[in-house]
């Protein structure tokens, strides 16, 4: 399912078409889901629904950033202990629940890779590359395509998570913003300034005889 390239930070392209978050939760919906969540901060028997309804998505948020079963499974036991343990401080904001959830999980990722010093994994796929060159306004191309998979090894792991959260999984600012805590205006200024980034970085990594995108 993987290859993985050797580089300091590792690439996975994965063909298996994961879930998108693309789809706008209403109002409703988090008003209903924040009973919901009140209900289990009185009790904790009733976060089960809670835990049933976003183990899969959380899965599959770590497994793209590990590419590793066992370990996903080992991070995930704690994104959802340390949930329950810290669901009594969880205030509503305006955001769907996962929001929270994803942060807790992007912190837990984090700091594996921080403990273990071992390389952070980016899954790529086909559309990814796709949008993402569209995004940019990048010419078409193989030589093109490689420099711009090379770029991720020159940007910071915390710009690597934005790109991942908005081209990737095609997250709202408003959600990336709570799961990165930032401002929604920050969260758009730093990702559009890691486009800027990553536009340099392919230009120079691109062979002669190409013409500029910027």
């Amino acid at each position: 399912m993987f290859s993985n390239l050797q580089r300091s930070r590792t690439l996975v392209e994965n063909r298996v078409r994961m879930e998108k978050s693309n789809k706008a939760v209403s109002e409703e919906a988090m008003q209903s889901e924040w009973e919901q969540i009140k209900a289990a901060q009185t009790n904790p028997a009733h976060f089960r629904p809670i835990y049933n309804k976003y183990y899969n998505p959380i899965f599959r948020f770590v497994f793209r950033r590990t590419a590793d079963e066992a370990l996903t499974a080992d991070l995930c036991s704690q994104v959802f202990l340390k949930a329950l343990q810290k669901l009594s401080k969880y205030e509503y904001k305006g955001v769907p629940f996962s929001a929270w959830l994803y942060r807790i999980a992007s912190n837990e990722v984090a700091q594996y890779f921080r403990e273990t010093s071992k390389n952070r994994v980016v899954s790529l796929e086909t559309e990814h590359l796709d949008h993402l060159q569209d995004e940019m306004e990048e010419p078409q191309g193989q030589q093109r395509r490689e420099a711009m998979i090379k770029a991720f090894d020159d940007l910071r792991d915390s710009e690597v998570e934005l790109i991942e959260l908005r081209y990737f999984e095609q997250r709202p600012f408003k959600e990336i913003a709570d799961i990165l805590g930032l401002t929604e205006s920050n969260a758009k200024i730093k990702t559009y300034r890691t486009l800027e980034k990553m536009k340099k970085i392919i230009l120079r990594n691109s062979g002669p005889g190409e013409a500029p995108s910027l």
